[in-house]
């Protein structure tokens, strides 16, 4: 069931998705070659809990799939990794690599969702286009997340836009509503038909996450339960935020 928002719980939202976009200003300011995804980690966890919020990521999913809990606040994927990548003192990072993270965190009893693509240092004219385009699809997608439209044309539309650009998105994993769950209602694919899905409300909140990928679409989930990689060892990116559907424009929760 999608959730609509009341005045007083978008407010607490807006707390938590104001903890995310933190401690992402910062994480641009602090990552470089050298560091382990371990310390980004550990440091993303700190500036969390210094305002107050919870590193929902920590510990999620526990005993639900047969595997075990997410073991670290953020995740951290590089290069051909799409997303859930988990932090490691031996995964270091270096000139050139993309880095994509992806951070909730829990504050007043409300989810706040993020996730970018950092670019270490001089990397290729590929993957510079990659990231820009991964985040562009995201607000392609949102020109949509208006009253009157459906989920379906934020997805139409994040997808026609990549396949024009020369990438693949990902179709196993999606965007999704948020609020006092993680995961809600509605599931936001990336792909799909105009004028399908659930019409959009003012006071829903949800979670656009272009995940792209340079080469084929196709994916495969490591020994560890969680890391996903690209088939073909392409580069991947993703790029996602909390919004808020308001009477006209979406609001966008998770930047500063």
């Amino acid at each position: 069931m999608v959730t609509i928002k009341s005045k007083k719980e978008i407010e607490l939202m807006k707390e938590a998705c104001k903890v995310v976009a933190i401690m992402y200003k910062e994480i641009e300011e602090k990552i470089k070659p050298g560091m382990s995804t371990y310390e980004v980690d550990q440091i993303a966890e700190s500036i969390i809990r210094k305002q107050g919020a919870i590193p929902a990521e920590k510990g999620y999913n526990a005993g639900i799939r047969g595997i075990p809990p997410y073991p670290a606040s953020i995740c951290i994927s590089i290069n051909d990794e799409v997303i859930h990548g988990i932090p490691s003192k031996n995964k270091i990072i270096k000139e050139g690599d993309i880095v994509s993270i992806d951070t909730v965190a829990l504050k007043n009893g409300f989810n706040g969702d993020a996730a970018r693509t950092f670019m270490i240092g001089n990397v290729s004219k590929e993957a510079k286009r990659l990231v820009e385009v991964t985040k562009q699809a995201f607000y392609e997608g949102i020109k949509y997340a208006k009253p009157g439209y459906r989920i379906g044309d934020i997805s139409h539309c994040i997808g026609e836009y990549v396949h024009s650009q020369g990438y693949s998105v990902v179709r196993e994993f999606q965007g999704h509503g948020i609020g006092k769950q993680m995961h809600e209602d509605p599931g936001i694919p990336n792909y799909g038909k105009a004028g399908r899905g659930i019409r959009l409300e003012p006071g829903m909140t949800l979670a656009i996450e272009p995940m792209v990928i340079q080469g084929k679409p196709g994916i495969l989930e490591l020994d560890d339960g969680w890391t996903i990689i690209t088939e073909d060892g392409s580069l991947s990116a993703h790029y996602e935020n909390t919004i808020l559907i308001t009477e006209k424009e979406p609001e966008i929760l998770t930047k500063i």
